[in-house]
């Protein structure tokens, strides 16, 4: 009999055993299954494709590879615009010309006229240190004969609208040449508002005929101690080195002469007369 209950309870112990790993067996598969269903709803991760940046690649290398003029060009339009000092680094960032490779490149821009290196940046450089209206407006104060306005283009990004604005504002006067087709910035000098001219003196001044060749128009300024704005001489060599003859068409040179003429003496007149109301 003991050993019939002992087997009894010995067969029951390993039933609930069973039992037990049956229920953990169950448990663990479908944690599994679980934690699988969240996996299997995730989009597959794309592999990376390392030919996505060709295009950009290709683009710096035809870049550097281009002549040096045009590396050079790419990197003075970068500080024009900009008008920031620039390291070479910084530089290859904006523009992938690699200064510190190219030698050449580099020495060109620490020599280049339009470029001022301080030994460490680079910065655009104009023909007139101006930055603002008032320093435009003292640098035509002190150049009385008159400043070619492409001389003044550079100066600063909105150089040209401060020009008008002086103009509007009666401090300077701004003259073509039509001799050159060079406009010309001259200052107003306040000191004839008020002074009374002469109708004699006015009658001598209009009777004065200009002479018709700018030759000759630089020629007096010279001898009466003053520096012409242009140089009719230069200009015509430099055209006639181009196969363009200045002596081509006498009949329209000498109608725009004529022009310059007239516009010389009415912006005199004006000056004239408003000194004299």
């Amino acid at each position: 009999m003991a050993l019939q209950e002992s087997l009894a309870r010995f067969k029951k112990q390993q039933e609930k055993c069973q039992a037990i790993a049956s229920n953990a067996a169950a448990k663990h598969a479908s944690s599994r299954s679980a934690a699988a269903a969240p996996n299997a709803s995730r989009p597959p991760v794309p592999q990376i494709k390392f030919s996505n940046d060709t295009e950009r690649l290709q683009h710096i290398n035809s870049i550097r590879k281009a002549p040096a003029g045009a590396q050079i060009k790419r990197v003075i339009d970068l500080l024009y615009e900009t008008r920031e000092a620039f390291t070479p680094e910084q530089i290859n960032e904006a523009t992938y010309v690699d200064m510190n490779a190219n030698k050449n490149v580099f020495e060109s821009l620490r020599n280049n006229p339009k470029v001022n290196y301080d030994g460490g940046r680079f910065r655009y450089k104009a023909k007139h240190d101006v930055k603002g209206k008032d320093e435009l407006l003292s640098l035509i104060k002190r150049n009385t004969e008159g400043i070619l306005i492409i001389d003044l283009k550079d100066a600063y990004p909105n150089v040209m609208e401060d020009l008008q604005a002086l103009k509007a504002e009666g401090k300077i006067w701004l003259l073509s040449n039509f001799d050159s087709q060079e406009d010309i910035a001259y200052p107003n000098d306040p000191r004839l508002v008020g002074v009374k001219v002469d109708d004699d003196l006015k009658q001598l001044f209009r009777s004065i005929e200009l002479p018709r060749d700018m030759l000759d128009v630089e020629k007096d300024l010279q001898k009466n101690g003053m520096k012409p704005a242009t140089n009719t001489a230069k200009r015509r060599a430099a055209a006639q080195v181009q196969g363009i003859s200045s002596q081509s068409k006498p009949k329209k040179k000498k109608r725009e002469i004529t022009k310059r003429t007239k516009l010389t003496n009415v912006h005199m007149r004006d000056l004239l007369f408003g000194a004299s109301s």
